[in-house]
C-alpha cells in the first residue's frame, strides 16, 4: 500500500489545457478548497522544443485555468540554473495547485533534481498543494520514470533491459505509461513487464486522468486507465476507482 499523501496527485495521459479536460480541471480547482486558488504552470519539460513551443504551453496553461476561475502564474524554468530562481521557488511555495505539462521526461527530471525546484514541489505537496502532471509531468511525480522516452515518439531500437531512474517520489510504487492508447499495447506491455520490482504500472490513455490520495485512485476523462499487476491487466473507466 502506498504511503499517505498530503495533497492529491493527478496523473494525466495527455491533453493538458484542452477543453476536453475542463470538467477534470475544475475538479482539481475544487480539490484545493479555495474559491480562487493560486495555480502555477510549469512547462519545463518542453524547454528543448524551442522558445515558441515552451512559451506556448505556458500561455495555454494560463488561459485555460484563468477561464476556470483561478489566479494563474507561469513559472518559466527552462534549465537547472533557472531552477534556482528565488521568484520561481516562491511561486511554487505559495501555490495551491501546480501543473507540470508534457515534453521530455529526462530533461524535466534533470532540471527538477539538479536544482531546488524539485524539493520545492515536494514541500508544496507535503503541505497539501494539489500536484498535477501530464505525460512527462506525470512521469516526474511518481516513484520512477523511464529514462529513454521522448514522448510521444519512441526511439528504436528499444533498449533492453528497460532502464528506470528515480523521480520525485510523491507516489511511490507507481510508474506511469502515458499516451497509452496512442501506441500498440504489445509495446506498452513489454515496458510494463519490465517495471521496477514492486511497482504498479498505470497505462493512462490520452484525454484521461487518474487522481490519487493514500493509495485510492479514481479515473476521469474519455479513456481508460490500465493497471498492470505483474502479468495481470485490469481496466478502469471514468468514475471507477481502484487501489494500488
Amino acid at each position: 500500500m502506498l504511503p499517505s499523501m498530503r495533497g492529491p496527485v493527478a496523473l494525466v495521459g495527455a491533453g493538458e489545457f484542452l477543453d476536453t479536460m475542463n470538467e477534470f480541471d475544475r475538479s482539481l480547482i475544487a480539490a484545493t478548497g479555495r474559491p480562487r486558488p493560486r495555480v502555477v504552470i510549469l512547462p519545463t519539460a518542453s524547454a528543448n522544443d524551442g522558445e515558441a513551443v515552451f512559451l506556448g504551453w505556458a500561455e495555454r496553461g494560463v488561459a485555460h485555468f484563468s477561464a476556470l476561475g483561478a489566479e494563474v502564474e507561469p513559472v518559466l524554468v527552462r534549465t537547472v540554473a533557472e531552477g534556482h530562481d528565488a521568484a520561481a521557488l516562491q511561486a511554487v511555495g505559495e501555490a495551491d495547485l501546480v501543473y507540470l505539462s508534457g515534453g521530455d521526461p529526462r530533461h524535466l527530471l534533470r532540471v527538477l533534481q539538479g536544482s531546488p525546484l524539485g524539493a520545492a514541489l515536494v514541500v508544496a505537496h507535503e503541505r497539501g498543494a494539489v500536484m498535477a502532471g501530464c505525460s512527462a509531468g506525470a512521469m516526474a511525480l511518481v516513484g520512477r520514470s523511464m529514462n529513454f522516452w521522448s514522448l510521444p515518439r519512441v526511439p528504436l531500437p528499444m533498449p533492453f533491459p528497460m532502464r528506470w531512474q528515480p523521480a520525485l517520489g510523491m507516489v511511490e510504487g507507481v510508474v506511469v505509461l502515458p499516451h497509452y492508447d496512442a501506441v500498440p499495447e504489445a509495446f506498452s506491455a513489454c515496458i510494463a513487464l519490465q517495471a521496477p520490482r514492486g511497482s504498479v504500472p498505470l497505462g493512462i490513455d490520452e484525454h484521461t486522468a487518474v487522481v490519487g490520495r493514500s493509495g485510492a485512485w479514481q479515473v476521469y476523462g474519455a479513456g481508460r486507465v490500465t493497471v498492470w499487476r505483474g502479468r495481470r491487466r485490469e481496466r478502469f473507466r471514468r468514475g471507477e476507482a481502484f487501489r494500488v
